[in-house]
């Protein structure tokens, strides 16, 4: 995790590529390394990340977010969430939240409330009545907050100790309903929901969810839903005039469901009045009361088209192509959000409200309120007062009769009963029997089921032939291989016990293959078996994915089905069972320990899902306590079972009594490169590809041999020689002082520096519960590669990670080392840094598991030739798939424009990667890796006492070295200058339909007020002092101070950001309709004495030239349009609102330690963390304006490439990509086709 500050980003905005490689504790991420471009990164402003890292290979899993692309609307405030390290964890038996803690996806822990025991604050409102949590007819919410009675007396359930009836009865008991979810549902028949939580405090989540989405459309109604989103959302006055107040708002559509959420302070200041009101009163008229005007209607069709044309990439295409063969039977496969281009510039504002009248009333909506609310009948009392009439007269349709698909209906059909009927004594519905009777006749009642062809034994005998989609901007070979099954909603403690042993079973499969082939070089990049429901398609999907070289894809496809019968027929091993079983139980518990540290939005999404899935929602504690009382009962046998069934699908491939696979879908390119220069058409066929199936089931098959699995990476007797070997001790922080502990009593931050001279800093805190974190940042990065060693570093990087080792421990041991005290460490190399960062609890010495293998990575990595062969053919393979995207190619040109050719910011080149040896990536990282070079930074629950111990013993012992200055060396980093001519550039890809981006750079200073000129900005705005910048509000003297304070620049040029970024949405979006998405980057370097800016921006390609000229009037209009105090307020709002919100992460507080001790980032120390706030209070227009001069934003400064695809594209531009070619390596452009189907992105 990093922090999301533009203060103390530790990983610059605009980096072209990061290796990201994991020692982790989840078996399926096995050390992998992932790559991000600054070209996606930008999303991260606009997008509401959903805290799960996405396998387009299973989309469905993750809420069809990269097939429909849920588009989301946001005002100019919108907080940036950060580049937060997620991941999924298969071994989690809970389909929770990510959170921002250490774990993902578990369930947290905390006393259990008794219903009956919690007290309501006192005088409610008259005639407001208080629903609990209940159940009612096919609704999927919890049916008591009563425990069956001894559960948690049944903790390790022994069956030799109750019979069998009794245990029976327990597995079939429902599990317990979250204590503090209030439900209700007013007159008109809106339902809502309510749920206490105090992360982040003072604010709240209000969320309109209307049942409608694509799969409601009409043949000609196509994208309507997505439409109404868009013009009701933007159109509203209400939301308009929260702008301002601290809130922001957001909108998605996607198959079943329209939802339109705010988040906003409970109250602002200056005002002691109650901000809820006014939010709902917004979502009211959002929802229900919208304006279809026509100048609002043609701006938003405009933005739809620029949005659909931009979001159809090639990644886009095989999301659609994979949805379309897995949903042939039915509306999914042809209903995708975004709608049909020629249907979309057709309707008028009549067509419109039509749909919007059909579908869009309260008794066919849902209202979700989580956050920091105390006053539960206040509440009530709000959303009586602002929903209570509307649609009240206009109660007249019948409601939906049962459904002949069961219970998968109950969320595919919405439901409009009004009565919430429950055995509960708590339930006091606000509508009494008669009124449901009466409003059960409500109009537009059903809704279009979904039927499934059940890949079940018997259900279905039309086997399917494999598809194929072939397309020039594919790079590799992958196969997805999907079985589709009826959701198991889990209810009882029979339901969370079969998909604990569901979890155990596919965890070991992750785990093999991705461990045991990786020792090699596999046939393989990837192979996945995912098992996911998916609330949204109403149905659940297991897909086998693989990913190779398609050179490989035979022996690919071969070896992930020889690994899938290997499981389905010999099982789990009692060693496999046991560690996954403790993992799931410690990931529980950790989760569980976090309770009180949930972000509000993290627990509403995991509400949502669980409702739409009909799953029982439980709280954390709950969710751990019933965890546990189902582990104890699990045997060997009944895993195998269970986990077997999931597998027959393709085990047992081609027998009669298998499952048929639902679809099988190879997505492949037309043309391959071929060794030696050249590229080869590239065949395969239906045939082809069922043959590579069957001959994987033909494979000999034996059983997973037990793995022995080191409890500590050094031993004591070890420990103790090398205390005797080093004698680590602290030693004086700072030169000339004989402090050996430096401690500040506000921020709680300790310093220290060890006697081997690496520098350590460190904070304790309860903010999240038994957990640590911890990061080693090391000067450098790629901007010490030398000219003729280019790569040298983000290859040695990878070549690390690929190989997994470190002294005579194997990768199997590694990895299943951090599985088993559930350790995650990343790997990362960044222009300036290399970053190690490591996750970890603080139960059953997990923390010093992890020290001790941040030792071993530092005193005895292992640098493996065919690791180093397998970063080496990634990066390649990298670098080739440039021009097959036209965003990364539009970028790459850019880049090498900008920076005269420099490579250490773009991707290696083939001719670059073959000049590289593994003694040569060996020297560039060590050499980077020397004590005097370091800082180490840890943030968590841990006592003093531990972290220190931890320091000394493992720090401590590290060999002392020096290269320091070494690493300070490096080639200077040059722009270009006006007689190269490079300053616009083009880029063309040829194909059927048009699409354009751009992007526009120029020079920026570094964090701490350098310049690439070599110029010390604090010269010219006061003399930079060490020791006189600390800050005091009562000082008449501060504005002058604010200027003399090293975060100045980074301030100033924060607010400045948040600024032009409002303004570009406003001007170039907003007014004049020239893109769907514009946005306004900072890369502010701390080591390196420079940085940049970039705007990006989507457009179409009759369109993009005008898009890039208002982004430069925009721009360069901040003199002849000045800033106002509403803007500056809004910006500095925005930034302390990030800034609240995050400050309780261990992640955030690490950004924030990170160099405060570090050689290369000098300016950087205390008041920098101390000041943080009152410097962005106090900054002033002026303080902007002087961040403004230091852009480079003259026409000889600025960089600009348009990139534009379309059918007349490419002829122009052959020669010079064959220059390029010669040059740098890189392939020429090539043609693309268009996917028949489209669905939706981010609005803002």
């Amino acid at each position: 995790m990093q922090s999301t500050s533009v203060v103390f980003n530790t990983k610059p905005v605009l980096a072209p590529i990061h290796v990201k490689s994991l020692y982790t504790s989840d078996p399926s991420s096995s050390l992998v390394a992932s790559q991000s471009n600054w070209i996606h990164r930008k999303k991260n402003i606009k997008l509401r990340s959903r805290r799960q890292s996405q396998n387009r290979a299973y989309f469905i899993h993750h809420k069809l977010q990269n097939v429909q692309r849920r588009c989301l609307h946001q005002n100019a405030e919108q907080l940036n969430r950060g580049n937060i390290l997620y991941r999924r964890q298969p071994v989690s038996c809970f389909r929770y939240p990510q959170t921002k803690q250490l774990l993902s996806k578990r369930l947290k822990n905390g006393v259990f409330i008794d219903k009956s025991s919690f007290h309501l604050p006192k005088q409610p409102p008259a005639n407001v009545s208080v629903p609990r949590a209940t159940v009612g007819p096919d609704e999927p919410h919890a049916a008591s907050t009563a425990w069956p009675g001894g559960v948690l007396e049944k903790q390790g359930f022994d069956m030799l100790e109750v019979g069998r009836a009794e245990f029976d009865q327990f597995l079939s008991s429902e599990l317990p309903s979250h204590p503090k979810l209030y439900r209700g549902q007013l007159k008109n028949g809106l339902r809502y929901l309510i749920l206490p939580n105090k992360v982040p405090p003072n604010r709240f989540e209000a969320h309109m969810e209307v049942h409608v989405g694509s799969i409601d459309e009409e043949d000609d109604e196509q994208g309507i839903a997505h439409m109404i989103e868009h013009v009701a959302f933007l159109g509203s006055k209400k939301r308009e005039k929260l702008l301002g107040t601290g809130a922001r708002s957001n909108a998605y559509t996607d198959f079943h469901h329209t939802v339109f959420h705010i988040h906003s302070p409970t109250s602002t200041k200056g005002s002691e009045g109650d901000c809820l009101p006014v939010v709902l009163d917004a979502l009211n008229e959002i929802a229900f009361h919208p304006k279809f005007l026509a100048s609002r209607v043609e701006k938003e069709r405009r933005a739809i088209l620029s949005e659909l044309q931009m979001m159809n990439t090639i990644e886009y295409r095989v999301d659609c192509q994979l949805l379309q063969h897995l949903h042939s039977e039915n509306k999914l496969s042809k209903r995708f959000p975004i709608g049909l281009e020629e249907q979309i510039k057709k309707w008028d504002a009549d067509k419109i409200r039509k749909f919007h009248e059909r579908w869009y009333f309260p008794a066919n909506a849902t209202l979700y309120i989580v956050g920091d609310i105390d006053n539960i009948p206040q509440t009530i009392y709000h959303i009586e007062d602002v929903f209570g009439q509307t649609e009240m007269d206009n109660e007249s349709n019948s409601a939906p009769s049962p459904s002949a698909f069961g219970a998968m209906a109950s969320f595919l059909v919405p439901k409009l009963t009004v009565g919430l009927s429950s055995s509960s004594t708590h339930d006091r519905s606000s509508v009494s029997l008669d009124q449901s009777k009466a409003l059960r006749k409500e109009r537009h009642a059903v809704r279009p089921p979904v039927q499934h062809n059940w890949s079940l034994p018997g259900h279905n005998n039309d086997a399917k032939t494999p598809q194929i989609f072939q397309h020039e901007l594919l790079q590799n070979f992958s196969i997805n291989v999907f079985c589709k099954i009826p959701v198991n909603k889990v209810r009882t403690y029979g339901d969370l016990r079969n998909v604990l042993m569901k979890r155990i079973f596919l965890s070991a499969l992750h785990f093999r293959i991705n461990t045991r082939y990786k020792s090699s070089n596999p046939p393989f990049t990837s192979v996945e078996l995912d098992h996911s429901d998916s609330g949204r398609e109403g149905c659940t999907v297991t897909t086998l994915t693989v990913t190779a070289e398609p050179k490989n894809w035979q022996n690919a496809i071969k070896v992930a089905v020889q690994e899938v019968r290997r499981l389905k027929e010999f099982g789990v091993t009692n060693g496999e069972l046991a560690r996954y079983t403790d993992a799931l139980l410690k990931d529980s518990e950790q989760l569980a320990a976090m309770i009180d540290n949930v972000s509000s939005v993290d627990n509403l999404d995991f509400v949502m899902e669980s409702d739409a899935l009909g799953h029982t929602v439980m709280d954390q504690s709950q969710g751990h306590e019933s965890l546990l009382s189902v582990a104890g009962t699990i045997t060997l046998e009944e895993v195998n079972a269970t986990g077997a069934e999931v597998l027959e699908y393709i085990s047992d491939f081609g027998k009669p009594s298998a499952p048929l696979p639902a679809a099988i879908v190879a997505c492949v390119p037309t043309r391959v490169h071929v060794e030696g220069g050249g590229e080869d058409e590239f065949k395969i066929s239906p045939e082809e590809i069922t043959t590579a199936i069957k001959s994987g089931l033909k494979e000999p098959i034996e059983p997973e041999p037990e793995l022995e699995v080191p409890t500590e990476l050094i031993t004591s007797d070890q420990l103790e020689e090398l205390r005797l070997k080093r004698c680590p001790s602290f030693v004086p922080v700072e030169m000339n002082s004989n402090i050996t502990k430096s401690y500040d009593n506000e921020t709680g931050i300790v310093q220290r520096r060890l006697s081997n001279g690496i520098p350590i800093n460190y904070k304790i805190t309860k903010n999240e519960a038994n957990c640590g974190v911890m990061r080693l940042i090391v000067g450098g990065g790629r901007a010490a590669e030398s000219s003729d060693e280019k790569g040298s570093v983000i290859v040695g990087v990878r070549t690390l990670s690929e190989g997994g080792r470190v002294g005579n421990f194997s990768r199997e041991q590694v990895e299943l080392f951090c599985v088993n005290h559930l350790i995650n460490c990343s790997l990362e190399s960044t222009e300036e840094f290399i970053c190690m960062e490591f996750r970890f609890t603080l139960r059953d010495n997990a923390m010093r598991a992890a020290f001790q293998l941040l030792h071993m990575v530092l005193e005895h990595s292992v640098w493996l030739d065919d690791a180093f062969d397998r970063a080496k053919q990634l990066y390649m393979s990298y670098y080739r798939s440039i021009p097959k995207s036209l965003e990364r190619s539009t970028a790459h040109k850019l880049m090498l424009a900008m920076l005269n050719g420099d490579e250490r910011f773009v991707e290696p080149t083939p001719h670059s990667l073959q000049n590289l040896t593994l003694e040569s990536v060996r020297a560039a990282v060590m050499d980077q890796f020397v004590t005097d070079n370091m800082e180490v930074s840890m943030v968590g629950d841990f006592s003093e006492e531990d972290i220190e111990s931890c320091i000394l013993d493992y720090l401590g012992t590290v060999k002392p070295t020096k290269g320091f200055e070494k690493t300070q060396q490096y080639s200077p980093i040059l722009f270009s200058t006006a007689p190269f001519g490079l300053q616009h550039q083009q880029v063309f890809l040829k194909d059927t339909d048009e699409r354009a981006c751009a992007y526009i750079a120029g020079p920026a200073p570094s964090r701490w007020g350098f310049t690439f000129e070599g110029n010390d900005l604090f010269e010219s705005v006061g003399n930079q002092s060490s020791n006189d910048h600390n800050l005091e509000q009562s000082d008449t003297n501060l504005q002058g101070q604010i200027r003399n304070h090293p975060l100045f620049f980074a301030v100033a040029l924060g607010l400045l950001a948040e600024i032009i970024n409002s303004r570009l949405f406003t001007t170039v979006r907003d007014s004049l309709g020239l893109t769907y998405d514009v946005s306004f980057e900072l890369n502010l370097f701390d080591r390196l004495k420079l940085g940049w800016y970039v705007i990006s921006v989507t457009s179409t390609p009759g369109k993009v030239h005008k898009a890039v000229d208002a982004c430069k009037n925009v721009l360069r209009g901040l003199h002849s349009n000045r800033i106002v105090p509403r803007e500056l307020d809004r910006a500095r709002r925005t930034l302390l609102m990030r800034h609240e919100a995050e400050i309780k992460s261990n992640a955030y507080w690490l950004g924030l330690l990170s160099h405060l001790q570090a050689p290369s980032v000098p300016r950087k120390d205390i008041s920098c963390i101390k000041d943080l706030t009152l410097l962005y209070e106090t900054a002033t227009i002026e303080d902007a304006y002087v961040a403004y001069e230091q852009l480079k934003i003259d026409e000889n400064s600025l960089y600009s490439c348009i990139g534009v695809a379309g059918a007349q594209a490419g002829e122009d531009v052959s020669a010079s990509l064959e220059v390029e070619e010669i040059d740098e390596g890189l392939q020429g452009v090539v043609p693309m086709g268009r996917g028949s189907s489209t669905a939706t992105r981010p609005t803002t």
